[in-house]
């Protein structure tokens, strides 16, 4: 029996390492994770079919229960599992772009780390022709079966989440919310004047992270937990997404930020189309409504954060957010970085949720096939 640890609930979100959740215990409000079960799974040696990614969706949905919530906005189910030595991390997908014409997606690899090179992605587009079965029960209710059993993929709902009266300014647009896999909700928003976007923090509900001040400005506010680093916006109570720790980004990890978890259930009409063309004209008839290529490779890259190593390195949102040169018109542009522009070349060349990659490039696109 594969035994999984499901990265996506807001209690799993919180287990680093790949330690698996011990049973239930005695007091509800404390969810343990131990070493012994970690120390047990690292030295399962049992054979797994991993070079057959259609038997390995096999064993990870027979390990699934009946039902389970996908809570990424992209609607990616994360797990991962230990195999003879190696922590491998994965996902089921349901793409909001062929998930109704009964396909989904499947992808595992060996984890990430600095200390080493990216392992090969092992991903696969299953469908009928593989004897996968994907019934949509409700709009946002999905039964996968496969070899006599079945699982219900509850999407989050998110169709009722609008930023509050005043939040936005008069140059932004509302493109929808967004359910990052650190737990984290955003409401995306577009600058149609500067044509640019923020990941602007939603505190409509609790926030599962706790803040520290930067120590040169209170200004700047870091979580604890997730390492997202948020500017105090001067001119409205609200707090943008200014930057990312570029070590999780690095690994890949669910704190590397929101540019995967695109509010595709929620995306009405053509709202983030129409933005994206605003912001590159050349990309009209090659990108869909959700900003992805026609052959499903690629997606236009939504990351205006900073990757920072150093508390310091934020400092240059707050720089010339306070410059008395900078024309008020020009304050949101403070908090927008291109690629390459993130101090001391720290940024990655590549930011894969494997196989999703977003590159530096002149046209900002991530891969999309196989995402972590």
């Amino acid at each position: 029996m594969l035994r999984l640890v499901p990265c996506l609930t807001l209690a799993s979100a919180l287990l680093l390492g790949g330690l698996s959740v011990a049973p239930a215990q005695s007091n509800p409000a404390l969810r343990l994770s131990l070493n012994q079960s970690y120390l047990e799974d690292v030295a399962n040696a049992a054979p797994l079919p991993l070079d057959d990614p259609k038997a390995m969706f096999g064993h990870v949905l027979g390990s699934l229960p009946e039902r389970v919530k996908v809570y990424p906005t992209e609607n990616y189910f994360y797990f991962n599992f230990m195999h003879d030595g190696s922590r491998y991390a994965g996902n089921i997908r349901l793409d909001a772009s062929d998930r109704d014409r009964g396909k989904v997606h499947f992808a595992y690899f060996v984890d990430l780390a600095e200390w080493k090179d990216q392992d090969p992605v092992q991903h696969i587009l299953l469908g009928p022709e593989h004897g996968v079965r994907v019934t949509k029960l409700a709009p946002l209710l999905y039964r996968v079966a496969f070899a006599g059993k079945s699982v219900d993929f509850e999407l989050n709902d998110l169709s009722g989440v609008k930023p509050p009266d005043g939040f936005l300014t008069a140059d932004e647009r509302y493109i929808g919310p967004v359910f990052d896999e650190s737990g984290i909700r955003f409401f995306l928003v577009y600058n149609g004047k500067l044509k640019l976007f923020h990941y602007v923090l939603d505190e409509t509900v609790r926030v599962a992270d706790h803040f520290f001040p930067a120590n040169a400005t209170d200004r700047i506010l870091v979580g604890k937990r997730t390492g997202f680093a948020f500017y105090r916006d001067r001119h409205g109570d609200r707090k943008i997404l200014v930057g990312v720790f570029e070590g999780n980004s690095r690994v890949n990890n669910q704190f590397d930020g929101p540019f995967d978890q695109l509010p595709d259930n929620f995306i009405e009409g053509e709202s983030l189309r129409s933005a994206i063309l605003e912001v590159e004209p050349a990309l009209a008839g090659r990108i869909d409504r959700f900003g992805g290529s026609p052959d499903g490779q690629d997606r236009f890259l939504i990351s205006p954060y900073l990757h920072y190593r150093h508390e310091e390195d934020l400092m240059i949102s707050h720089a010339g957010a306070e410059s008395k040169t900078l024309p008020r018109h020009m304050y949101y542009a403070c908090f927008v970085f291109e690629p390459g522009e993130d101090p001391e070349a720290t940024k990655p060349t590549a930011r894969s949720k494997p196989a999703r990659s977003a590159k530096k490039s002149a046209k900002p696109v991530r891969t999309a096939q196989g995402a972590r």
